[in-house]
């Protein structure tokens, strides 16, 4: 097996401490990543390679020295705190006063403590009846950035020959500029309701159905996926909080980007210091 370590900066001293701590037979270095080739995938070294990453501040892999990016078909990717740098919900909500209390909801079921997504967005859409709606615009204009890496990744995967699906709780609004921004295949996001310029308070699935919640998210991969003609274990998911599990356990490969702990713990690999392009280090 290969371990591969990386971050934004990762100094010389770190790699030579991997490949003596992990006994890699050699190593192929990049600007901020490294593959060790040649290790053993076994507790020992997983144990050494998870303590020299704490202390380097670094991210790890082990994997087949034989992945390939074209062995998949599908890139499924989140899209607040995952492919941007907001909880897109959470920004409305600060422009209209009302950040704190909407946050508040938002930072609780991201980390898995509200069991009933649908009615935990239900609620922090409902503090926003009345809002101007021109509010959506600030946000996408003044706040809302790729996380870096996004661009380089998607446009790696699309050039691989797999398709990409954006997916997310959050709202057709700013899914639809970034199909257009990234070029998305598909995407799937819930839809806020607007009647004179103002939110209602309501908030619905796509087309007025169910609200994409973990399962709408899993669902959303397993229809791509079907399109495809490809079981589910050809698609890498990428994703921060708990309502991505479903979608990340139907994933060959799932990545916790940033994540929640819960996240971190059952995602195949996390990249905590990388960029999200760091995702293609993985792969020879």
């Amino acid at each position: 097996m290969d371990l591969v370590v990386q971050s934004s900066d990762l100094p010389t001293a770190a790699v030579d401490a991997f490949k003596v701590a992990c006994l890699a037979q050699r190593v192929q270095r990049k600007l901020n990543s490294a593959r060790l080739v040649g290790i053993k995938d076994d507790a020992d070294t997983r144990k050494a390679a998870a303590a020299l990453a704490d202390y380097w501040k670094c991210d790890w892999a082990i994997v087949p020295p034989t992945l390939k990016l074209a062995d998949f078909r599908l890139l499924a990717i989140d899209m607040d705190s995952t492919l941007v740098n907001i909880e897109s919900l959470d920004e409305v909500a600060a422009l209209a006063g009302k950040g704190a209390e909407v946050a508040a909801i938002t930072e609780a079921a991201m980390r898995g403590e509200i069991a009933d997504y649908k009615e935990s967005l239900r609620r922090r859409v409902a503090m926003l009846a009345g809002v101007d709606a021109s509010l959506l615009e600030r946000v996408y204009a003044e706040r809302l950035k790729l996380n870096p890496g996004a661009e380089t990744l998607v446009a790696a995967c699309k050039a691989a020959g797999l398709k990409t699906l954006l997916v997310t709780g959050g709202f057709t609004f700013f899914t639809d500029r970034l199909k257009r921004r990234l070029g998305f295949d598909y995407t799937r996001s819930n839809e806020i309701e607007i009647v004179g310029g103002r939110f209602t308070g309501r908030v619905t699935g796509p087309g007025g159905g169910e609200i994409i919640d973990a399962e709408g998210k899993a669902q959303a991969l397993r229809d791509a996926c079907a399109e495809l003609g490809c079981a589910t274990d050809r698609a890498i998911a990428i994703g921060d909080g708990a309502n991505d599990l479903k979608m990340m356990k139907l994933a060959g490969l799932s990545v916790a980007y940033r994540a929640k702990p819960v996240v971190g713990q059952q995602a195949t690999y996390a990249l905590n210091y990388t960029a999200l392009d760091g995702v293609l280090n993985w792969f020879s």
